[in-house]
């Protein structure tokens, strides 16, 4: 069947791929949007995979401050080569990340850096909460299981859906695979600070400096 431009283009906004990807993917879907994004997420992934290993020295420190300058975010992501840090849409990458940042609050990078004594303490709530229900043990063990992979998803910047994306389909970490792939490059989220004015303190203002302090 004949794939309309009206398609490459909605499913190039979907997934963030090369034009001529989403072409092809189409071609292999008969032109279905929604199966074609799944294929081309799988390829993502499968590139990233492949290209995880590989050394990301060079990148982007990125900054973004919320309007009205109460909430800001600085975050690196790494690539291989300065050509792909120096690279618009490398840097709007970059930009959308510390976007999502300042939006979700996530604690951690990926599902793998949540700490094993964090990750006990979360299950032991909700199998407290699952067990209130009355439910047998094996049910109750497959809620657990669902309720710790919405943790992940709203925890983890990897996990979340893409602010972004309206129609919730892309994760954070697929759109940067997406990136892997179309740059060739692994590419990777390294650490990030998030700012809110206020935030922790707990106890009095301190004192203002004096003028012979000051002096």
């Amino acid at each position: 069947m004949a794939i309309t431009a009206e398609a490459v283009k909605r499913l190039r906004e979907m997934s963030g791929a090369p034009m001529m990807e989403c072409k092809r993917a189409l071609e292999e879907t008969d032109g279905d949007v929604e199966r074609a994004f799944t294929v081309l997420r799988k390829r993502g992934q499968a590139t990233a995979a492949k290209k995880a290993l590989r050394r990301a020295a060079d990148g982007v420190v990125g900054a973004y401050i919320h309007a009205g300058g109460k909430i800001g975010v600085l975050v690196e992501v790494n690539c291989e080569t300065d050509f792909v840090a120096r690279n618009e849409e490398f840097q709007q990458l970059v930009h959308d990340v510390a976007m999502q940042i300042c939006a979700t609050d996530p604690r951690f990078i990926r599902k793998e850096d949540v700490t094993p004594e964090i990750l006990a303490r979360e299950r032991e709530i909700l199998e407290a909460e699952a067990a209130r229900s009355g439910k047998p043990p094996e049910v109750i063990q497959r809620i657990v299981e669902g309720k710790l992979g919405k943790f992940y998803e709203e925890a983890c910047l990897y996990e979340q859906h893409f602010i972004k994306d309206t129609a919730g389909n892309l994760t954070v970490g697929e759109l940067i695979a997406s990136k892997i792939a179309k740059f060739g490059e692994n590419i990777a989220v390294r650490r990030f600070s998030r700012f809110k004015v206020g935030e922790g303190l707990s106890g009095p203002a301190e004192a203002e400096p004096s003028d012979s302090a000051a002096s």
